[in-house]
């Protein structure tokens, strides 16, 4: 296997670069793809049909079902219960939901956990207080220490759809970031955490800040994530 592991990582806004005939050409070496959320099924389906590789995925706050629930009628073929995933939008199955989970990809030696949705703001679906993100971290918990006794650590890349606060965040109602997310970078250090959420209309805007020796990393269309053993984040874009 090449050293560094090379990951794509995806959120918020379809890539005209990445969604073309030239993707395999473009991206054929990576190992992994990342979602942050907010994109839709077909843009999935395409990644992974040309670049036959691990994918896994949160889900955004736009996303029209919630994990907590089952799908809405709306979503539902013929009403039998099943989602109709054309109409949900998200979900398909191809990739790997991580949504509340971690996730060992053992070929890849690498430990993926995650969390969706954003800070609440209008009552919407996969929208949480910080009191609900806290019990959803609270309940991985017990995963994440089974992690740290088989393999060493706690998780590798930890992504969201939404940022901590005041790291890469906003300030209107509907941006802000979670105030647990800093807790859980301070006390299971993953190697780097990749969120989406927040978009960037100007290249030269920054997307990575470090919290706690931790690189935040925002994945708004596309980022190239290098991650060697020692440290060391490069962005393709």
């Amino acid at each position: 296997m090449k050293d560094p592991l090379e990951i794509l990582c995806i959120a918020d806004h379809v890539d005209p670069l990445i969604y073309s005939k030239s993707l395999k050409d473009r991206f054929g070496r990576v190992d992994a793809v990342l979602s942050c959320g907010d994109l839709k099924r077909n843009y999935y389906e395409f990644i992974v049909t040309n670049l036959n590789v691990p994918f896994l995925y949160v889900l955004g706050n736009h996303s029209p079902f919630s994990i907590e629930k089952p799908a809405p009628l709306c979503c539902n073929s013929e009403n039998t219960g099943y989602p109709d995933y054309e109409k949900c939008g998200t979900l398909f199955n191809g990739g790997t939901l991580v949504d509340g989970r971690s996730v060992y990809l053992k070929k890849l030696d690498l430990i993926v956990a995650g969390f969706g949705g954003s800070v609440r703001y209008n009552r919407g679906d996969n929208q949480y207080t910080e009191n609900e993100m806290l019990f959803r971290i609270l309940k991985l918990i017990p995963r994440l220490i089974l992690n740290k006794i088989i393999h060493g650590r706690y998780l590798d890349i930890f992504i969201t759809h939404a940022p901590p606060r005041h790291v890469n965040d906003r300030e209107d109602p509907c941006h802000r970031g979670f105030r647990v997310f800093r807790w859980f970078i301070r006390n299971f250090k993953p190697k780097c955490m990749i969120h989406g959420h927040i978009h960037l209309y100007s290249y030269d805007t920054s997307r990575e800040t470090e919290y706690s020796d931790v690189p935040v990393i925002n994945a708004y269309d596309h980022y190239i994530l290098k991650l060697p053993k020692e440290r060391n984040f490069d962005e393709g874009k």
